[in-house]
């Protein structure tokens, strides 16, 4: 796999420049939940695929499946080779990519053909750009007690050391999180990798994905896909 063929360059980005029982059971719908007659209600599930989008620009905020993305790079930082970037030098806007190539070198990345990314950026067709994520909000719905996300980012290169997060929060109170650290084994090449985040056993109203180096908002270039959200049972 050649990682050639993604539009972006990020070393030249960096500055900015995923026996059979005989009983039948009765199942039966009262809204959106299902109930199964002497069965214990399964929690309901949400997975956000991004494949009822068309490519290009969806906003600064948008909605799908009981969740709602928001202040995307509204945060002040540095990028990894130290230069700064304020609020807007990234770009805000959330972006659909149709990710043909990327979904060929990585099946096992989310679901086929579109998934999400960041900043100001987007290529028509079967390519496709990785765009840059220093901070971007969830927030769900429902009351929620499970979730994960799959990634695609660029690791190596500039990138080694970046800490990329996602964070869960009730109330606005941090509950939970889950983390990687990009690998740095070649400082003077990037290339792309997949990984999962993911959450479970606390309840939360919203997510937080970041990235951070040194403790300071910085901008891996991330794309995703497969926003699996649980809910959380019904209080008695």
């Amino acid at each position: 796999m050649s990682v050639l063929k993604y539009v972006l360059c990020a070393l030249a980005c960096v500055s900015g420049v995923s026996p059979a029982s005989s009983a039948r059971a009765e199942v039966r719908s009262d809204g959106d939940r299902i109930f199964v007659a002497g069965f214990e209600e399964a929690a309901p599930v949400a997975t956000a695929d991004y494949d009822d989008f068309d490519e290009g620009f969806i906003g600064t905020s948008f909605e799908q499946e009981g969740v709602t993305y928001r202040e995307l790079n509204e945060v002040v930082g540095e990028f990894p080779d130290g230069v700064p970037f304020d609020v807007g030098d990234l770009g805000n806007l959330f972006i659909i990519e149709t990710a043909t190539l990327l979904y060929e070198d990585f099946p096992d990345f989310g679901s086929s053909p579109n998934a999400l990314t960041f900043g100001n950026t987007f290529i028509n067709g079967d390519n496709l750009s990785i765009g840059p994520l220093a901070s971007a909000w969830l927030d769900m719905e429902h009351l929620s007690n499970a979730v994960s996300i799959d990634m695609a980012y660029y690791e190596n290169g500039p990138w080694g050391g970046v800490e990329i997060g996602l964070d869960a929060y009730r109330n606005g109170l941090h509950v939970g999180s889950d983390a990687l650290t990009v690998a740095d084994n070649d400082p003077g090449r990037d290339n792309v990798t997949t990984a999962t985040l993911s959450i479970d056993g606390v309840e939360f109203d919203s997510l937080h994905l970041r990235a951070l180096l040194n403790g300071i908002y910085t901008a891996p270039r991330v794309m995703v896909d497969d926003l699996v959200v649980t809910q959380a049972p019904a209080s008695p």
